[in-house]
Order: structure tokens, then C-alpha cells, then sequence
């Protein structure tokens, strides 16, 4: 595994509804978390909730409920799924540095959204699995578990709010460091 001295770990959430969405809407992102961790310390430098105003969907009472973001908050605060990968580029250096995501969702959201709304791919190639990776590393485990009961079997504590791209990035930061320990 390759690794940047930085890495850049990504944390999506998108519309959801508790059942299937609504005619004419679709999962889109809305909040876009990043955080940046150094490999060797595991400190996290920079952190931030980007949010996005979907354009095809709003955010239904389960999304509220679940991230806690709601569509006043989007209306008021969102910016464009285009700006939102500019400050990537521009603030968090995404096209050089190794990123990180736990689990595949958020790699395969980010170029499905990035096709859909044709606007350039932000990230590098370099993608660390931090779910897979650490069901490899840990020694009871051994399985792919959610980021909240892989906290768990470490002692960790989740901080902030689950289902808060911000705050969820910052969590994966804490499981990722564990992983490069191990290596």
C-alpha cells in the first residue's frame, strides 16, 4: 500500500430516504467530510463539513434524522456539487494525496456524481479501504464491520455526530491510524 506523509480521508452523505425515493429523486450528495491525517501520527490537521446542494432530490425527514442536516440547512449554507470538488483540489490537495473512505460507497458515489453532473474527477488513484483493510489487520475480527463497532473493538469512542461526514471522517482517521500501525 502506497501512502502520501498526508492523507486525505473522505466521508460522504447523501439524500436517503427510509424506504425507496421519491419519483424523479435520487441519492445525491450532500455534505462532502474531509479530514487531513498525518500517516505517521495519525494527527488531523484540517478538517471540515463541506455541504452540497442536491439538484435532483431534498432531503427527506429519515436524512434529517439520520445526519442531522437538513434542507433549510442546504438552501442556506450548500454550494454546488462543482464548487464543493474545487475546494478539494484547491484547500485539501485531493488529486495528489492517498484518500481514504471507509468502505467503497464513497469512491463509487463520488465518480458516479462526478459522471452525472460532468464535472472532473477530484481524486488520486491512490484509495485506501480502511473497512477492508482493517477486517485484514485486526486480529479477532476479521471481517468487514461498520466504522461505529470497529471503534468499538479498538476502545475508541465515536465522537461527534455518526452520520456527520465531518465528524465521521475524523472517526475513520482514528481506525486508519490503528491500520498503519499494525503494518
Amino acid at each position: 500500500m502506497k501512502t502520501t506523509e498526508n492523507i486525505l480521508i473522505i466521508d460522504l452523505e447523501a439524500t436517503c430516504w427510509d424506504d425507496r425515493p421519491p419519483r424523479g429523486q435520487e441519492s445525491e450528495i450532500i455534505e462532502i467530510g474531509v479530514c487531513i491525517m498525518n500517516a505517521a501520527t495519525g494527527k488531523v490537521s484540517k478538517s471540515e463539513g463541506i455541504l452540497v446542494k442536491p439538484q435532483y432530490s431534498k432531503v427527506s425527514p429519515f436524512c434529517t434524522q439520520l445526519t442531522s442536516i437538513t434542507q433549510n440547512m442546504l438552501d442556506d449554507e450548500g454550494i454546488m456539487l462543482e464548487d464543493a470538488l474545487d475546494i478539494l483540489r484547491a484547500e485539501y490537495d485531493s488529486e495528489d494525496l492517498t484518500w481514504a473512505s471507509y468502505g467503497n460507497y464513497d469512491l463509487n458515489m463520488l465518480q458516479n456524481q462526478a459522471r452525472r453532473f460532468n464535472v472532473d474527477y477530484p481524486l488520486s488513484d491512490e484509495h485506501i479501504n480502511v473497512k477492508t483493510l482493517f477486517g485484514q489487520l485486526h486480529p479477532t475480527v476479521r471481517k468487514s464491520v461498520g466504522m461505529s463497532r470497529a471503534l468499538g473493538e479498538l476502545n475508541l469512542k465515536l465522537e461527534g455526530t455518526h452520520h456527520r461526514g465531518v465528524d465521521d471522517a475524523k472517526n475513520i482517521a482514528k481506525i486508519l491510524h490503528w491500520c498503519l500501525n499494525q503494518a
